[in-house]
C-alpha cells in the first residue's frame, strides 16, 4: 500500500487543491486508503511545451477539447428487417437446403463522425454506415437529423454524409505528413455510446499497414492502409471520430484498434487526414473516388529480402510483378526495381507507396525514383485508373452494380434456348455487397427481368438500376440453369 501511495503522489505532483476525499477500508488488513479528487488536471502540471514566444508553459488539452467536441457527432445506422427475398412474399426454395443468410431482424451500428464544413458535411468510417437503410446523426447539443450518404470508399473505409443544417461547428484538416512521432494528440468520439469522450496520447507510429480492409485477390489489392498509430484510448464507438493535434486541427479519422479482447489495449489506428481529404473531395465533387493506379505487386524491403535478391538498399517498395494495364510497366519500371522516392517524398515501405499514389487521380504524373541493381533511375509515370484510362470517372458512368457487389456477364444463346428464355444476363460474382448479405441469390442466377422489365444485356441491366433511387425497391426475376424455375429476389437500393 505504501508503494501505491508513493506512485499516486508522484502522479498528482503540482496539483494544489482538493475538492473531495473518499475513504475505502481494506477488509483484509483494516488499513485505510485515501483517494483524493483534484480540481486541477495533473498532466497539465507535469508536462510542458513552448509557446509562441518560446517560453515554457504547462501543456493544456482543454482548448483543443473545447474546440473539437462540438464538431464530433454520434452516428446510428440501421439496417431494416426483411431486406431479403421474403420481404415481398417471394419464396426461395434454396433455403430448405442451405438455410437463411443475413440478419433476420433490424440491426444497428453505432459510431462517430466529424463535421468538416458549416453546411452539414460529415466524414465517418464506411463500416459505420455500410448497407444502412437509415442513418441518424446526433449533434453535440443533442439535435438529431437523418443523414444522406453522399458516398463511400471501402478501400480507405471512409464515408461522407450530409445533414440538412447550416452554420455548424466544424474542424479543418491539417497536413498529416507533418505530424511527428511522439507528438501529442487527442481522440474524440463516442465509445460504448458514451457521448463526447476525449482521450489523450501520442503518435506512436506512422504508415502502419494492419491488413484489416477488404482486398479482392482476383483483381489485386486496392485497399489503402497507411494508418497513424496512437496510444490515445480508442474503443468500439470511436470509429469515425476525430484524431486531432493540440490546436484542434483534424489529423485523422479513428478507424481501428489492435486488441486481443475487442477493447482498447494500447493500440489505435486512424486514417491520415491527407488521405481522408482527398477521398472526401472526390466523393463530394464526383460521387466516386478518382484513384490513380500504378498496377504493381509490391512488398517491403528488409534485410532478408535485400540479401535474397542482392539489393543495394534496405528500405523501399520492392516491385515483384505487374497487373494488366499497368501504368508502371508501360513507363519502364521493371521487376526487381525498388521504389525509394516519388516526387520529393521518400518511400520506405510498400504502404508509403500505396498512400502516396492513392492521393492522386488518373492522369496525374509522378516521378518515381527506383534503385535498379545499385543505380538510381528516375522514371516519369502517368497514372491510370484500374480500367486503363487516364480520364476522370463521371458519376453517371459508374457501374450501378458496384455498390451491390455484383458482377454480371452475358449468357450464351445456346443456354437461353435450352432454358426456353428469350433474354437474360448471368450473375458471375456476388462479391461482398448487400445482395450477398441480405438475399439468398447465388452465383449462376440468370436475371431475365428487373421490376418486370426484360433484360437483354449487362448494359441494359446497369442502365435500369442506375435510374433507381436510394431506398427504392428492386425485384430481380430469373432462373438457374440447373434449377429451371422462376425465382424472385427483392432488395432496396
Amino acid at each position: 500500500m505504501k508503494r501505491f501511495g508513493t506512485l499516486f503522489l508522484a502522479a498528482v505532483l503540482g496539483s494544489v487543491s482538493t475538492v473531495a476525499t473518499f475513504k475505502w477500508i481494506d477488509k483484509d488488513d483494516d488499513k485505510q486508503t485515501k483517494i483524493e479528487y483534484l480540481s486541477g488536471v495533473p498532466t497539465s502540471k507535469v508536462a510542458y511545451k513552448l509557446d509562441s514566444n518560446g517560453e515554457v508553459v504547462p501543456l493544456d488539452f482543454t482548448t483543443a477539447a473545447e474546440k473539437v467536441m462540438p464538431a464530433v457527432v454520434h452516428i446510428r445506422s440501421t439496417q431494416e428487417a426483411g431486406r431479403r427475398s421474403d420481404e415481398t412474399q417471394y419464396i426461395d426454395p434454396f433455403r430448405e437446403f442451405f438455410g437463411p443468410r443475413g440478419p433476420q431482424g433490424p440491426s444497428q451500428a453505432s459510431g462517430s463522425g466529424v463535421i468538416i464544413n458549416a453546411d452539414g458535411y460529415i466524414v465517418t468510417n464506411n463500416h459505420v454506415v455500410q448497407d444502412a437503410d437509415v442513418v441518424e446523426v446526433t449533434l453535440y447539443d443533442n439535435r438529431n437529423y437523418k443523414a444522406e450518404v453522399i458516398g463511400i470508399d471501402p478501400d480507405t473505409d471512409i464515408a461522407v454524409l450530409k445533414i440538412n443544417q447550416k452554420g455548424l461547428p466544424y474542424l479543418s484538416f491539417v497536413d498529416s505528413d507533418k505530424a511527428k512521432i511522439g507528438e501529442w494528440v487527442l481522440a474524440v468520439g463516442n465509445p460504448f455510446n458514451l457521448n463526447s469522450t476525449v482521450t489523450a496520447g501520442i503518435i506512436s507510429a506512422k504508415g502502419r499497414n494492419i491488413n484489416i480492409l477488404n482486398r479482392n485477390s482476383e483483381q489485386g489489392s486496392t485497399a489503402i492502409e497507411s494508418f497513424i498509430q496512437t496510444d490515445a484510448a480508442i474503443n468500439p464507438g470511436n470509429s469515425g471520430g476525430a484524431l486531432v493535434e493540440l490546436n484542434g486541427g483534424l489529423l485523422g479519422i479513428n478507424t481501428a484498434i489492435a486488441s486481443p479482447t475487442g477493447a482498447y489495449s494500447g493500440y489505435g489506428f486512424a486514417v491520415p487526414s491527407n488521405i481522408v481529404s482527398k477521398v472526401v473531395d472526390d466523393l463530394v465533387k464526383f460521387g466516386v473516388v478518382q484513384r490513380g493506379w500504378l498496377g504493381v505487386t509490391i512488398g517491403n524491403v528488409n534485410s532478408q529480402l535485400a540479401k535474397e535478391y542482392d539489393l543495394e538498399v534496405n528500405e523501399g517498395a520492392y516491385i515483384s510483378g505487374f497487373a494488366d494495364k499497368s501504368s508502371a510497366k508501360e513507363a519502364g519500371i521493371k521487376e526487381g526495381d525498388v521504389v525509394v522516392k516519388i516526387d520529393d517524398t521518400p518511400i520506405r515501405t510498400s504502404s508509403g507507396l500505396i498512400e502516396y499514389i492513392g492521393r492522386h487521380r488518373p492522369g496525374d504524373k509522378v516521378n518515381i525514383l527506383v534503385n535498379r541493381k545499385g543505380k538510381e533511375v528516375v522514371i516519369p509515370v502517368e497514372l491510370k485508373g484500374r480500367d486503363g484510362k487516364t480520364g476522370t470517372i463521371k458519376p453517371e458512368e459508374r457501374d450501378a452494380f458496384a455498390s451491390l457487389g455484383l458482377e454480371l456477364e452475358e449468357v450464351d444463346g445456346k443456354v437461353l434456348k435450352k432454358l426456353e428464355l428469350e433474354n437474360g444476363v448471368r450473375v458471375k460474382d456476388l462479391g461482398n455487397g448487400r445482395l450477398s448479405k441480405y438475399t439468398d441469390i447465388r452465383e449462376g442466377f440468370i436475371i431475365t427481368k428487373i421490376n418486370d422489365v426484360p433484360v437483354k444485356s449487362v448494359k441494359e441491366a446497369n442502365d435500369l438500376l442506375k435510374k433507381k433511387k436510394t431506398g427504392e425497391m428492386v425485384i430481380l426475376s430469373g432462373t438457374y440453369e440447373d434449377f429451371p424455375r422462376e425465382f424472385n429476389y427483392a432488395f432496396r437500393m
